[in-house]
C-alpha cells in the first residue's frame, strides 16, 4: 500500500467502485480520489431508507453529484422490504449496534457483487466518512463482503481525516446539497419531543 497523508492507498489502485450513502458524504471523497488519479465510480444502494421520498431526494443528489462530475452512477435496487426482513429481530438495536452492522453487511456485499459484475476489484464506502458510524463495523462487514465475493478487494480507509470532514462540510455549501438529518432507516430517525 502506498501512503498518501493518512490515506493508505493499494498499490496500483485505478478504479474503485464507491458505494454512497449519500452526496454530502462523497463529495470529498470523490474529490480526493479524482485527486489522486483514482477513477470512482458511484454505486448507490441504499435500501435501508425510509421513507420513499427520503431515498429518492437522497438518489437524485447523488446522481446530480456524479453528473456534475462526468462520472459513472449506478442505481442499485430499492426494496426496503427485502431489508427489513433481513434485519428482522434487531429493529430495537440501538444506533452502531447488531442492525447498523447488519444493514453495512447487506450494502457491502451488494457492493462486492457489483464490484465483481463490472470487473472492478476493489470497492469502498463513504460510510466510513461518517461521525455517527462505527469505523470497525464498517470495515468487519467490507472485508466480509470481500471474503463472500471472491475476485473483490475491500479498501478499508478512515475518510474522515487529512481534512476530508471539513471539505465535506464546504462542498456542502459549494453544491447546495440536501442535509439528511438521519442515517436512513425508520429506525434512526429523530424521535418527536415532547
Amino acid at each position: 500500500m502506498k501512503q498518501k497523508s493518512h490515506i493508505l492507498v493499494p498499490t496500483g489502485l485505478h478504479e474503485v467502485l464507491l458505494h454512497a450513502c449519500c452526496a454530502p458524504c462523497s463529495s470529498a471523497i470523490v474529490e480526493w480520489m479524482l485527486q489522486h488519479d483514482i477513477r470512482p465510480t458511484i454505486f448507490y444502494f441504499n435500501p435501508n431508507i425510509f421513507p420513499l421520498e427520503e431515498y429518492d431526494i437522497r438518489k437524485n443528489e447523488s446522481k446530480r453529484h456524479a453528473e456534475t462530475l462526468g462520472i459513472r452512477w449506478i442505481d442499485g435496487d430499492y426494496d426496503h422490504a427485502a431489508w427489513l426482513a433481513q434485519i428482522r429481530g434487531l429493529e430495537q438495536e440501538p444506533e452502531r449496534g447488531s442492525r447498523c452492522l447488519q444493514c453495512f453487511r447487506i450494502r457491502l456485499t451488494a457492493t462486492a457483487l457489483q464490484a465483481r459484475q463490472l470487473g472492478i476489484t476493489h470497492f469502498a464506502t463513504t460510510l466510513a466518512s461518517s461521525r455517527w458510524k462505527n469505523l470497525e463495523q464498517i470495515n468487519q462487514a467490507g472485508l466480509a463482503a470481500q471474503k463472500a465475493v471472491q475476485g473483490t478487494s475491500f479498501w478499508p480507509q478512515n475518510w474522515r481525516k487529512d481534512g476530508l470532514q471539513e471539505r465535506r462540510n464546504q462542498l456542502l455549501h459549494e453544491y447546495h446539497f440536501y442535509n439528511q438529518q438521519y442515517c436512513g432507516c425508520e429506525f434512526s430517525m429523530p424521535q418527536p419531543t415532547l
